[in-house]
């Protein structure tokens, strides 16, 4: 048996702080592009209380960039890098919501690349202002459909083949999806225990829900995989019909669209549900308030769909969803501005 002087030194090892040795505090030397990923998965307490189901949320704001395109951003550059289409000195172009264009200028920070970012003009001035810090050029285009010239997609594939920037075309890129599949979904496998009813998300380039879907289904066949798109979106007909429902104005950012990206499987679909921007932004207010939990408004869209998800009931475990983005790149937004009044 352990005398007790000798217990008490076993604890005070366990509970000391690492020495330093010759003036060095021990520290983690890798850089912040290998602390993207492994992000909380929590319960929605408030919010989720009275659901036949728990809702659980991943927590993608609290990458290094404030976003759950980190991942994405890390992935298409190691991928070119190793392809060895992308090389040291070039630059990175992207048609960005923004915080894929964050993501991206963390990596090129990072890694010595130059980045422009090409943006519709209905994305918030916080985000616009955020690039311009990190030492991104920034252009804004109008908020023009796909067909046209116009639109920030086709912007920065002319201005790709232009200046002979490398393209990382998050909307095509098989990058995308394959990140999602290895990564996030593998860590909400983990997280769980194995034991899911449904993955809830939004759409934008489609690798979140596609990649996470695809890697669920294979494990859990019995999983549900549901859209969350804004009302004025087109992709919530498409999912249920194969046919784009009409395109209308909406507020929110960065998901939904007037047709289907290359990266956004149909196949591993089970349906969709559609959320107003009022009904959005109404659960990113109790998000914030109710859960502590400073998100933006796509969290709203993916929450509240989440929420309609779990109150049906019928699930052999939880609904899991992700929280996109940070608010700090809201603020400057109306509906986040009223907030105060």
């Amino acid at each position: 048996m352990l005398s007790a002087s000798h217990r008490v030194r076993q604890v005070a090892r366990a509970m000391a702080v690492p020495s330093c040795s010759r003036g060095h505090v021990s520290h983690d030397s890798r850089d912040i592009l290998h602390h993207i990923g492994n992000t909380p998965l929590v319960p929605l307490r408030r919010i989720g209380a009275r659901l036949p189901v728990p809702v659980l949320v991943k927590c993608e704001h609290m990458n290094p960039g404030g976003s759950v395109k980190d991942r994405i951003a890390k992935a298409i550059v190691d991928d070119a890098e190793a392809r060895g289409v992308l090389r040291a000195g070039m630059t990175l172009i992207e048609a960005t919501a923004g915080n894929t264009g964050v993501g991206l200028a963390l990596v090129a920070a990072a890694r010595g690349y130059g980045l422009v970012c090409v943006m519709p003009e209905k994305m918030s001035i916080d985000k616009r202002a955020a690039l311009a810090s990190l030492g991104a050029r920034v252009v804004i285009t109008p908020n023009a459909p796909p067909a046209s010239p116009d639109n920030f997609r086709n912007v920065a594939l002319r201005l790709a083949g232009e200046n002979g920037w490398f393209l990382t075309d998050q909307f095509r890129n098989p990058a995308n999806i394959r990140v999602h599949e290895q990564t996030t979904a593998a860590e909400i496998l983990a997280q769980t225990a194995g034991r899911i009813g449904a993955f809830v998300a939004g759409a934008g380039t489609g690798g979140t829900i596609t990649g996470v879907g695809r890697r669920l289904k294979a494990t859990l066949p019995h999983v549900r995989v549901i859209l969350a798109d804004p009302i004025g979106s087109g992709l919530a007909d498409w999912v249920e019909t194969g046919r784009l429902g009409p395109d209308g104005a909406y507020a929110v950012e960065g998901i939904g669209g007037s047709e289907p990206p290359d990266n956004l499987h149909r196949d591993v679909l089970d349906g969709a549900e559609r959320v107003s921007d009022d009904e959005s932004f109404a659960m990113v207010k109790r998000l914030v308030r109710e859960e502590g939990l400073l998100v933006g408004g796509s969290a709203g869209t993916n929450v509240a769909a989440a929420v309609r998800v779990a109150a049906r009931g019928g699930l052999d475990g939880p609904v899991i969803t992700v929280l996109p983005d940070a608010w700090d790149r809201y603020r400057a937004q109306p509906w986040m501005q009223g907030w105060a009044s």
